[in-house]
């Protein structure tokens, strides 16, 4: 693989420092996505071609998340004129070359699906590029989806299906939590996509045992971020589950996740759902699997869909936040939260906003939590819907503690 320029930030002085976070320890930025399907389930693209995308975009890790499946042993994809073609077949070949592109005639033409193993031999790269680990647990209740990302896992975790929602959500996540623990992994899960299918409610967002994240934006065009008139969107979701966590599940924080949850890679555009439209930034200790899940448990990270930031600090009194700004971009920073007190149309509110950089909201005393988002005025190159701007979500943080 060519050598890449890695997107890290390594100064150590853009530290994060978050309430849960070691402040002053050498820590470095690392981008990747948590939620990527490829043919070893419903994605359209070959695992190689996928990861080439991934980086060729300058992500540090990829997360292969395919349905109910690892990319272990072998699996014969058929050339049926579907997701694999002939057209298609004939450019991994130009592409990865015919070494590399293992092809059967009988019973049927197919080609066999490279493992995690030889994906890894042929594009990590130490402290450049991780590939890790993953599955989205796919279960339901009651025609309800309920599906879930086991990031860092050893061995498939099937579906533990439940007598409601909330059971469903629990079982898979202590069933995850229980792999981690076998394998002596630092393994985390992430609910993916509450709307889609209308599958997951508020309350049972808030009711989430064990784990602490979920996706409040998703790039698959179906999974509806945005709600209806009846259902709240991801960023209203993300607002009322936590007054709920707070105040009466004694849960602690949510935080939230941007992913592609990709599955096409030959067209592009609004309808389809493509890489590169949401991802985390993790600020870790080192590039490597137990490290980035470290970070991500001590909300140490932040989801973006096209703003770099270069700093987050929050302490007793304030949470500011540093942009990587671009030239006659205008970025605006909203401090949202929940006042202590509250009334029912007072979940997540606008607490405060500026156009400063860097953004600084210094609290008062009476918020029950504060995240901010930062909203830019570049159009995002290929948007979750039309209209989109590039995006930044800061984990939300608990005034009260340092």
């Amino acid at each position: 693989m060519p050598h890449r320029i890695s997107s890290r930030i390594l100064l150590s002085s853009l530290a994060v420092c978050l309430a849960t976070a070691s402040c002053g320890s050498t820590r470095s930025w690392y981008k990747g996505n948590t939620h990527t399907h490829t043919l070893w389930s419903d994605g359209n693209g070959a695992p190689e071609l996928v990861i080439s995308y991934y980086t060729e975009k300058n992500y540090d890790f990829l997360v292969l998340s395919d349905h109910n499946i690892l990319s272990q042993g072998e699996k014969w994809f058929p050339v049926d004129g579907g997701r694999l073609t002939e057209g298609k077949l004939q450019g991994l070949v130009d592409r990865f070359g015919d070494e590399h592109v293992v092809v059967r005639d009988e019973p049927e033409r197919a080609m066999r699906l490279q493992t995690l193993e030889e994906l890894r031999a042929r594009f990590e790269v130490q402290g450049q590029f991780l590939l890790v680990q993953g599955e989205e647990v796919t279960d339901s209740f009651d025609k309800h989806p309920v599906h879930i990302n086991a990031v860092n896992i050893e061995q498939t975790v099937a579906p533990q299906h439940g007598d409601s929602v909330a059971d469903t959500i629990r079982r898979n996540m202590e069933a995850i939590d229980e792999e981690g623990k076998r394998s002596g992994r630092e393994v985390m899960a992430h609910l993916n996509h509450p709307n889609f299918g209308w599958g997951v409610t508020v309350d049972e967002v808030a009711a989430m045992p064990l784990e602490r994240f979920f996706e409040v934006y998703n790039g698959h065009s179906g999974v509806r971020n945005y709600g209806d008139a009846d259902h709240l969107s991801m960023e209203a979701l993300w607002d009322s589950a936590l007054v709920t966590r707070l105040e009466e599940n004694g849960l602690g924080l949510l935080y939230g996740v941007a992913t592609d949850d990709s599955h096409d890679y030959y067209s592009w555009g609004p309808g389809k759902t493509n890489p590169g439209r949401g991802w985390i930034v993790v600020h870790a200790k080192s590039l490597e699997a137990n490290d980035i899940v470290r970070a991500l448990k001590a909300g140490d990270f932040y989801a973006s869909s096209g703003v770099t930031l270069t700093a987050i600090k929050s302490n007793k009194r304030s949470l500011s936040v540093a942009i990587d700004a671009t030239e006659d971009v205008v970025y605006t920073t909203q401090f949202i939260g929940t006042l202590r007190g509250h009334g029912e149309n007072d979940i997540g509110v606008v607490l405060a906003e500026t156009v400063s950089n860097p953004a600084v909201y210094s609290f008062t005393g009476e918020e029950l939590y504060v995240r901010a988002q930062v909203v830019s005025s570049k159009d995002h190159p290929n948007p979750y819907a039309k209209g989109d701007k590039e995006t930044a979500w800061v984990q939300p943080v608990l005034p009260s503690q340092d």
